[in-house]
């Protein structure tokens, strides 16, 4: 009798597994891996290419970097406005062709400008070369607005619509999508870093264009049958908004009021009255037409700042003003303290590690203790790390010393003991520093000196990383606690706008911290740097505590999780979970 029961229950099995595979949220994930992997492969491959462009000069990677900064601090509540204002579908797959069509047309020039880059130097002395380049940095620019608004559609109204009411399900949803980050962000590079290494950059431009044209095509039809299992999809909260409109006005047509009956005669007739045609609206003139985006990136930063978990959306933009993370001035940092490639790849995989830790712990604190004290519980977790990073400035080996001008560096690059000869036009002067790739694929200013790593600087060096590494699973927990802060607490008709500012807000404080490393950048002075990070992130996390003690009150040391944590109700009716 056992095995007939055994029987039975592996179709339940297997359809319980066809069904979850078959699921939007299912369907989803696969569309951002997809959409991830993309993404970092590309961002990745373009510092490297620009680089060798430009003869190993950081040159054209800087001016990239700022661009892309600048157009998502200028443009990301106008694009924010733009996913409110349209219909989810079509906002999707436009921001997705428009992405995947502008890398293709990049990796195509490129591998042109690779091909022909003698012949296009020499003509019209250099501006045609030159041009190429500021075309592959615009079309790039395009893509990562792009990228902008397919983030800010999926992971912060899809993902929360797909979710429904299931809050906990949200939650699940937000730590699988950023766990999917943390491994597309190591597995991509090392992807294409191999392809290019055994091939040539021409081959990784292609095969770049090839992925994103396939992508694109697999990614249209996930989100096609995504929309078409979640019916709510369809359904906008600005289409709520304009029948309730609608509603309005039909209920003050039907109050006014009519004639008395003793004002017309017995067994006449009610006088007929014309219908009254609606007045078409002025069109709007040259002048108000210009005005409107300024109109709505000043509106989109006032809502912003009206809204509940505006403190929390700001305390997360200041953890961005930070050289603790794994990006090109940290590890060419490293490089200057006589860190290996491999070494510093290792060290990349453990913080990998932490970060899918610090989504796990997410969970398992927000079911425990409410998601506003989850935030709580992980900034202090978060600074309790990078006490020892401040610890390894102050540690002997530290190269930390304040009498070396931070200007230092700047000077000994432009003032020479002769004069070099003039570069031709187009071509990348002979000032420029020569380069070399990192282990995570960033390509970093190779230092004058490279000393081995004395036995002095491993305690200041190891603490540093240490601090870094441990932090970041308090870093990821923070960030999700603060993603879905605004996922439910800001109204679905503001939801693009909103996070579209908070993106703004992030690249802002990202801008700053460059400037820093730009103002400060010789070795002597990455201890002073890393004080300032620190305190950055200190202050962060004081915004979100003074936005828990708001939101919770007295309850907020209370043990144990709350089935409602309600804002105050001055500031908003929203309620947080």
């Amino acid at each position: 009798m056992a095995a007939p029961r055994q029987q039975d229950r592996r179709p339940g099995c297997c359809g319980s597994v066809a069904s979850y595979l078959s699921s939007a949220k299912f369907l989803l994930y696969v569309g951002h891996f997809l959409s991830t992997w993309g993404d970092r492969m590309w961002h990745f491959a373009v510092s490297v290419f620009l680089v060798e462009l430009y003869g190993n000069s950081l040159l054209l990677t800087a001016v990239y970097g700022l661009v892309v900064a600048g157009s998502v601090l200028v443009l990301g509540a106008i694009i924010g406005d733009w996913v409110d204002k349209n219909a989810r579908l079509k906002v999707a797959q436009t921001s997705l062709v428009v992405q995947n069509v502008s890398v293709i047309l990049c990796g195509i020039i490129l591998m042109m400008v690779f091909l022909h880059k003698d012949e296009l130097l020499t003509m019209y002395h250099g501006w045609v070369l030159t041009s190429c380049y500021i075309l592959i940095i615009t079309i790039a620019n395009i893509a990562n607005l792009a990228s902008t608004a397919t983030a800010i559609t999926i992971q912060r109204d899809w993902i929360v619509v797909v979710a429904g009411e299931d809050r906990s399900r949200l939650a699940d949803m937000n730590a699988t999508v950023r766990r999917i980050d943390q491994l597309t962000n190591i597995l991509a590079p090392m992807a294409v870093g191999q392809i290019m290494t055994f091939g040539s950059a021409v081959i990784g431009c292609g095969f770049i264009s090839g992925w994103n044209l396939v992508s694109m095509c697999v990614e249209y039809f996930l989100l096609w049958k995504v929309y078409q299992e979640t019916p709510a999809l369809a359904v906008k909260a600005t289409l709520k908004a304009e029948e309730a409109e609608l509603k309005q006005l039909n209920v003050h047509r039907e109050a006014e009021p009519k004639p008395p009956e003793s004002a017309h005669l017995m067994g006449d007739r009610e006088p007929a009255v014309p219908a009254r045609e609606p007045e078409p609206e002025p069109e709007p003139g040259c002048a108000e037409q210009l005005a409107e985006p300024f109109r709505t990136f000043r509106d989109g930063w006032v809502s912003y700042a009206r809204q509940p978990v505006f403190l929390a959306g700001l305390g997360l933009a200041f953890l961005y003003m930070t050289v603790l993370g794994f990006d090109c001035i940290t590890t060419g940092y490293a490089y200057t303290q006589g860190l290996s490639g491999s070494v510093l790849s290792l060290l990349m995989g453990a913080s990998a590690v932490t970060g899918i830790l610090g989504t796990v712990a997410f969970t398992g604190l927000r079911r425990r203790c409410g998601l506003v004290r989850t935030g709580l519980i992980s900034g202090a977790a978060q600074l309790s790390c990078l006490v020892l990073c401040v610890a390894s400035v102050f540690v002997p080996g530290s190269p930390l010393d304040l009498s070396v001008s931070p200007f230092q560096d700047i000077r000994s690059r432009f003032i020479q003991a002769e004069p070099l000869p003039a570069a031709p036009t187009g071509a990348p002067g002979p000032l420029a520093p020569t380069a070399r790739p990192a282990a995570n694929g960033t390509t970093l200013a190779a230092p004058a000196l490279e000393p081995g790593l004395s036995a002095e600087s491993v305690l200041s060096v190891s603490l540093l990383f240490a601090g870094v590494i441990a932090a970041r699973v308090g870093l990821w927990s923070f960030d999700l606690t603060v993603t879905q802060l605004l996922q439910e607490n800001v109204v679905e008709s503001e939801r693009g706008i909103i996070n579209g500012v908070q993106n703004s807000m992030n690249y802002l404080l990202d801008l700053l911290h460059f400037i820093m490393v730009i103002l400060a950048p010789n070795p002597e002075a990455f201890g002073l740097l890393v004080l300032i990070s620190v305190s950055f992130v200190a202050m962060g996390h004081i915004m979100y505590f003074r936005f828990a003690q708001k939101t919770l009150g007295s309850q907020l040391f209370a043990c144990g999780p709350v089935e409602k944590e309600a804002p105050d109700e001055s500031q908003a009716s929203t309620s947080v979970v």
